[in-house]
């Protein structure tokens, strides 16, 4: 072998090197320059939702050149543990401290309450409640027992006091599926999770103000609620006529009509015989 073209041979390679190293090397630098060292941020792994528990499976951390560094970033996970999004946050998207918050007054069920309405609780059983398969976010109507005549069962009456109403939570479980629940004790949270929560006594509804008067005067009444689930999409609001005994009777109302009939003249003739 040639030694002395093989020390060209390297000789020129090691140029080369030198050459690229140089280039790849002033480039560097002028990136740099322009856009400044690349340090680490937070940035989201997946969509993330408005009020969804933040953990490490949802985000990562990369490096990002310092001119494209949002205000407020995050540098590192642990600094965003148990925090909640206060917005909605896109694949991709740095985690800045403006878009997330702690648990507390703006993650509870007021945020989710529209301007101009009021959240009102009802107490439900299961078959008041459809076996409590209602969840935040559903729609419902709002039925009610009424007994205007106490011990007159032809005079008891079921009427669907409000239509297309919206369900805000059942019980701790609050719509936009807000994870957790916090409670404060002794300067500690304590965190139950609430994604397959069933057991509970209240479903929370979305109402006017009149409307929540309404609701408050039929249960002081006595009267009992009845709540049944619709089709999210379904906005049709029914003209329903209350619905009384001889409607449920059918075919065998003329036999209760002559039967309180009767029982009704009975009664007049006993109050006109007292006399």
């Amino acid at each position: 072998m040639n030694s002395r073209a093989f020390t060209l041979s390297v000789l020129i390679a090691g140029i080369a090197m030198f050459m690229a190293w140089s280039y790849i090397d002033s480039e560097e630098s002028a990136l740099i320059k322009k856009y400044g060292n690349s340090q680490p941020v937070v940035v989201a792994k997946q969509d993330i939702r408005e009020l969804e528990l933040i953990d490490d499976t949802k985000v990562q951390v990369i490096t990002v050149p310092q001119k494209f560094i949002q205000p407020g970033h995050i540098k590192r996970i642990e600094e965003i543990y148990n925090t909640i999004a206060a917005t909605p946050i896109k694949k991709g998207e740095q985690i800045t401290k403006p878009r997330v918050t702690q648990p507390g007054s703006r993650t509870g069920l007021a945020n989710q309450v529209s301007v101009g309405k009021r959240a009102y609780a009802i107490n439900v059983s299961d078959s008041q409640a459809v076996g409590k398969l209602i969840k935040p976010g559903d729609r419902i109507d709002i039925l009610s027992v009424i007994n205007y005549a106490p011990g007159q069962l032809e005079k008891l009456k079921v009427k669907t006091v409000l239509q297309d109403v919206l369900v805000l939570s059942t019980g701790l479980k609050v719509t936009n599926e807000l994870p957790l629940a916090y409670v404060e004790r002794n300067e500690e949270l304590r965190r139950l999770n609430l994604n397959r929560h069933t057991d509970y006594n209240t479903v929370t509804v979305e109402l006017s103000p009149a409307e929540v008067q309404r609701m408050i005067y039929i249960v002081n009444a006595g009267s009992r609620i009845h709540l049944s689930l619709r089709n999210n999409d379904d906005k049709t609001i029914e003209r329903l006529p209350s619905t009384h005994l001889f409607d449920v009777l059918g075919e065998d109302q003329m036999e209760a009509r002559k039967y309180y009939k009767q029982k009704e003249l009975e009664t007049q003739r006993r109050r006109g015989n007292s006399r």
